[in-house]
């Protein structure tokens, strides 16, 4: 063969193996990896990892809107293979190993610790199988991503500290309960409290609290009371509603006459009846209905194989990867004024499981129907 056959027959061999790498590449971008689960055959096995089971949400509401989500969209006998970390982040990674072993053809994690669950993401995708980031954005390579406007989640609770506040702002210092560092969704609170806070009150005292903990925020609080004084704090940030528990307690435990406002997120049911009996001033309410249905929706059209575009509108960044499908929620105050408008609905509670015989005149007074 002369030298310029063999130059044509070996550009057209490398053109011919480019054109079927890129279409292979094409495929598995299009699915996110999972592009040939959509001609498995039988129903889909979709795995569904939560964090903890202190915080009431997740058993309550998280777990059985996705589960039921999942199941409209890809149908009745479609297997959610679910288990809870109890806030241990090894034991969360055993279980993705664990759904691993099962084939799973998408997971749905909500990390207990954004980074070291890094490694196990690493390891889903490696063996085809797709994870969304569901709640807090885990690293690694993950494929989609669902929260609440973390950030707005903060700046809500620091605005409706400093209204509340009114003029004691300027007489007194709040304490700020912030959530775990190994939380990035704790950072975004603790960024937009920040951001409404500093320079309109002074804040005498700090926490990053370990695994947000109420416990871990009660002992925090009986610190700050130690040092800063009980007369000289007018407020507490308390960036959830359990650490809100603990810290009331502490308050009530130090003596105080009457409460200062303090703050809390995820509405628990607790912390509604608090509110309704003025101990704990404000919680903000995620609707979970929409978060779940975005987890459900992303994990389904991951495992299908489908583009994400009609569903993720928006991308976000983690530490470790860009441009993120994602689906970002809008969450809502909740003070007493609010909790009339969303008794009942779906991803709330009942009235009967709000007004209890303890909380039936505070129910009355509020007006509850």
């Amino acid at each position: 063969m002369n030298v310029h056959l063999r130059r044509a027959a070996v550009a057209a061999a490398a053109v011919s193996m480019a054109a079927g790498l890129a279409a292979c590449g094409s495929a598995k971008e299009a699915g996110g990896g999972t592009a040939a689960k959509k001609d498995k055959k039988g129903p889909l096995t979709i795995g569904l990892l939560l964090p903890e089971n202190q915080t009431a949400r997740y058993e309550r509401f998280d777990r059985p809107l996705i589960e039921k989500k999942i199941k409209e969209l890809a149908g009745a006998d479609t297997v959610v293979v679910y288990d809870n970390a109890k806030q241990d982040a090894s034991v969360q990674q055993q279980q993705v190993d664990t759904m691993i072993t099962k084939k799973v053809d998408a997971l749905i994690v909500d990390a207990v610790d954004a980074k070291s669950i890094a490694s196990s993401v690493k390891k889903a995708t490696d063996k085809g199988i797709p994870v969304v980031a569901y709640d807090r954005l885990a690293e690694g390579p993950v494929k989609a991503y669902t929260s609440v406007d973390n950030e707005r989640v903060g700046r809500i609770q620091g605005e409706s500290l400093l209204k509340e506040l009114g003029d004691n702002a300027a007489k007194g210092q709040i304490v700020m309960m912030n959530g775990a560092i190994t939380d990035p969704n704790a950072k975004m609170y603790k960024d937009g409290a920040h951001s409404v806070l500093d320079g309109k009150v002074k804040i005498g005292k700090e926490y990053d609290t370990k695994e947000w903990k109420p416990e871990n925020a009660n002992e925090n609080m009986k610190g700050a009371i130690s040092s800063l004084g009980k007369d000289n704090i007018v407020g507490v940030y308390s960036a959830n509603d359990g650490m809100a528990g603990g810290i009331i307690t502490a308050l009530r435990s130090a003596g105080f006459d009457k409460l200062p406002p303090v703050t809390g997120q995820d509405a628990e049911l607790s912390a509604v009846q608090r509110i309704l009996a003025d101990e704990q001033f404000m919680s903000v309410y995620k609707p979970y209905k929409p978060e779940a249905d975005a987890a459900a929706e992303l994990a389904v059209a991951l495992a299908q194989g489908k583009d994400l575009a009609a569903v993720a509108k928006t991308t976000v960044d983690s530490g470790t990867q860009k441009k993120i499908p994602a689906v970002i929620v809008t969450p809502f105050a909740l003070t007493k004024a609010d909790i009339g408008k969303y008794v009942g609905q779906e991803g709330f509670f009942t009235k009967t499981e709000i007004c209890t015989d303890k909380f039936q005149a505070q129910c009355d007074a509020a007006g509850l129907k």
